[in-house]
């Protein structure tokens, strides 16, 4: 069997890193249940690049001399929450613009969240009334 490149080494623990980084819970958040029994789900949107290089250097010596890296990036952007009520209904609440940045969608969708959450919390106070 050939012997391995050292440039597969590197390649391989670097993308076990990123597995250990982006799995299932960091697009589908924990759900978050609330004391009325209302569960909050947060989703967000993933984006990660990578790259990995190196060279063989040429040396007098017989020996291989192998230069290399890696490197990744990774972007999260909060984008929805399903909210499923104490009674089943399932409702998404979506963040800001699509077109803005990740915390210029966030601070757009403030408002508009904390006014359907209350409306969703009154809703079921008012029906336990």
């Amino acid at each position: 069997m050939a012997e391995q490149h050292p440039i597969n080494g590197l390649m391989e623990t670097a993308m076990q890193k990123i597995r250990e980084l982006v799995d299932v819970n960091t697009i589908i958040g924990e759900p978050i249940t609330t004391s009325d029994g209302t569960v909050i789900i947060p989703i967000s949107k993933v984006s990660f690049g990578f790259v990995a290089g190196g060279s063989d250097l040429p040396v007098s010596a017989p020996k291989d001399v192998f230069a290399g890296g890696s490197g990744a990036g990774i972007t999260i952007k909060p984008q929805a929450f399903i909210v499923v009520q104490r009674d089943g209904e399932v409702k998404m609440l979506e963040m800001g613009a699509a077109q803005a940045g990740a915390l210029d969608g966030l601070i757009a969708g403030v408002p508009d969240l904390i006014s359907k959450v209350k409306t969703i919390f009154a809703k079921d106070k008012d029906a336990e009334e």
